[in-house]
């Protein structure tokens, strides 16, 4: 049965209480709308959650309406070292209200002085809606319960697809090795909170925490794209439902988030089907394989399948294990802290939290249970189940038995480019990604508009392993070889003309490539596939002429110079060509440019030599120095060279 969220209010508990006048002089003063002049506020608190103490604020000016706030505040006393990081949450949700549409409530401040209330905190919007605290969604009729459940994983599935770097988050943590740095973390937290004093120690958790460092999947070292931002502690009843429709309105407790491992975020969502860790005296802790799958709640494999068919994320039965165990083990870690807190008497949870200890324990136990299978999830879903087919984004291990060699469907790729693949997923492996965050840090320096000398090396060898100019098509390979063949005094000495012109793929073969190159930002320059010079070059192939081809496209061919795309303007929408309103026109000898263009793709680069311009034009036909031109169309695409300061049309 679905719990309001004021039905989850009560009287503040006196070891936690705040000053409430202090708290409405600042709640006056920094959020923007708060009521004035409230003459006081009415303070309560929520009883769910074990972790930030939270807090509902409700308050009004005279004869005006009450309006709620939340409050979140880290708990007073000893905390353990980097835990209750309210500023994390802060910053998470304001980033991801003011830049995405995943559904979080609105924050209003921050506050880091610690002498208003006792601890930092920070307000932020109140949502009132369906909760769902218990896993079995007691009371709730099969079709809400389907329902409910499919949309966490919806949900979870858009915060894995936000791009961190698009929202300000690009700092907010490591992406690579996060298993292993998360094992470590917790293993700490658990020999703090247990011990010497403290609650007693479970020799297998200390076990368990071997056994996880030793099977740490290959996968989590990668930086790629398949890592992202992690919620930390995504559950069903993490999440604020509408009070009448089935959809998340509010994803709640960021407390742990961070950049990483986004499977582990995955597996923990999973737990209900693992085991009941609800703290109450007489719990029995058995999941969802043990007890029976409520009706209508989906198969465990069943939601894993939306998940990855709305992730575009490949099925993890090859590491499925290690992740469960994880979620047991962390889960346990966080569990033996409350309890620990609940010993000192300042558990946010009040007397549940007693519980914690045991609920602990009986986590370790579940995971040894888990490794111990033989089986914990089949080698694919079921048959019906829609998952995506797309390799395993970012994590970078193609498996063997991929969807792209099981011969089936009319477009597996030919052995020509599945070996093209190989070769590219092992460069970047080998090369790409242990630089990455050599060329991020170079990228936001103030030295952002130089080479850095990684660049050029990587190129260098890209070159040597033939992966190079692959998007060029055959049919604009087919134009650029005659001229190459005939003329080969404007090629640099070595440079091999059927390595310039790609490895003769469609784009249909490319494309496979290009999913794989897109999962590193820095991966397609180093290929000499980045924008916009792919596209410029194929401009220059299809339609330069001779001495334009020499002059620039064997250069951009190289590698040696770069160049821009104008096509951006201020006041109109100008991705769609018909907007475009600068022109040229003939004025005599000279075509005469008028307007203004705007974020200009590449212009900065250094080594950029020359730039396609996007104008309107009337009908021309006449001859020029450099060639022929017969243009008769109203938008139309003109070469300006930089460096000479002429403007030429193509």
């Amino acid at each position: 049965m679905a719990t309001l969220t004021s039905e989850l209010l009560r009287p503040v508990h006196a070891a936690q209480a705040l000053d409430e006048a202090a708290l409405l002089r600042y709640a006056a003063a920094h959020v923007p709308g708060f009521p004035a002049p409230a003459p006081s506020l009415a303070l309560t608190q929520f009883g769910h959650g074990q972790s930030n103490p939270t807090y509902c604020i409700q308050a009004a000016a005279p004869g005006g309406e009450a309006r709620r706030y939340v409050l979140r505040k880290k708990p007073a006393g000893a905390i353990l070292q980097s835990a209750h990081a309210v500023e994390r949450e802060f910053q998470v949700l304001k980033a991801l209200g003011a830049y995405t549409d995943v559904p979080v409530p609105k924050v209003f401040c921050l506050c880091t002085d610690a002498s208003v209330i006792g601890t930092p905190f920070y307000i932020m919007e109140y949502l009132e809606g369906a909760l769902y605290l218990n896993n079995k969604l007691t009371g709730v009729t099969p079709e809400k319960r389907r329902n409910i459940y499919l949309a966490a994983a919806k949900t979870l599935a858009a915060v894995h697809k936000i791009d961190a770097t698009a929202v300000g988050l690009h700092k907010y943590g490591r992406r690579d090795n996060y298993c292993k740095r998360q094992v470590e973390r917790w293993g700490k937290q658990y020999l703090h909170s247990t011990g010497e004093g403290k609650p007693a120690r479970y020799q297998k958790m200390l076990d368990l925490i071997g056994w996880l460092k030793e099977n740490i999947p290959e996968e989590d070292s990668s930086t790629g794209l398949g890592t992202g931002l992690v919620h930390g502690d995504y559950r069903v009843d993490n999440l604020v439902f509408h009070p009448t429709e089935d959809r998340v309105i509010g994803v709640l407790d960021w407390e742990l988030s961070t950049l990483g491992n986004q499977m582990c975020d995955v597996a923990y969502s999973c737990m209900p089907y693992i085991i009941d860790a609800t703290l109450s005296e007489n719990s029995s802790y058995g999941g969802f394989e043990h007890s029976g799958i409520p009706d209508g709640i989906p198969q465990l494999e069943e939601y894993l399948a939306v998940y990855c068919s709305m992730s575009a994320r490949p099925w993890p039965a090859a590491n499925w294990k290690f992740y469960i165990a994880f979620s047991l083990f962390r889960g346990a870690s966080i569990y033996a802290g409350v309890y620990h807190r609940w010993t000192m008497g300042n558990a946010s949870g009040g007397e549940r939290a007693r519980f914690a200890g045991k609920a602990a324990n009986v986590m370790v136990d579940c995971a040894w249970d888990y490794i111990n299978r033989e089986n914990v999830l089949r080698a694919h879903p079921a048959t019906g189940m829609h998952v995506s087919k797309a390799p395993r984004q970012g994590f970078h291990v193609e498996q063997e038995d991929s969807t792209l060699t099981n011969g089936q469907g009319k477009f597996v790729p030919s052995e020509k480019v599945m070996q093209l693949r190989q070769k590219i997923m092992k460069f970047m492996k080998d090369h790409i990604y242990p630089k990455e965050d050599e060329l991020y840090k170079h990228a936001q320096s103030t030295s952002r508009w130089t080479i850095h000398p990684e660049e050029e090396n990587l190129k260098a060898l890209a070159k040597e392993e033939g992966l190079w100019n692959l998007f060029i098509p055959l049919d604009s390979a087919a134009r650029a070889r005659k001229l190459l063949l005939e003329d080969q005094s404007h090629v640099s000495a070595g440079s091999s003309n059927d390595l310039l012109l790609g490895a003769g793929l469609t784009n249909l073969e490319y494309g496979y490539l290009c999913e794989i190159m897109g999962r590193s930002v820095w991966a397609p320059q180093i290929f000499n596939c980045g924008a916009p010079d792919t596209g410029n070059m194929e401009v220059l192939l299809r339609y330069g002429t001779k001495e334009q081809q020499k002059q620039w496209l064997v250069p951009l061919l190289e590698g040696k110079i770069r160049s821009g795309f104008a096509m951006t303007e201020p006041q109109v929408a100008s991705s769609d060509a018909t907007n475009i309103e600068c022109a040229v026109s003939r004025q005599g000898d000279f075509y005469v440019i008028n307007g203004r263009k705007w974020w200009t793709s590449g212009a900065m680069d250094p080594r950029c030599k020359i730039l396609i311009l996007m104008v309107t034009t009337t009908s021309i036909h006449e001859s020029s120095a450099v060639g022929d031109v017969y243009v008769s169309c109203n938008v139309k695409r003109c070469l300006f060279h930089a460096g000479k300061n002429r403007f030429l049309c193509t």
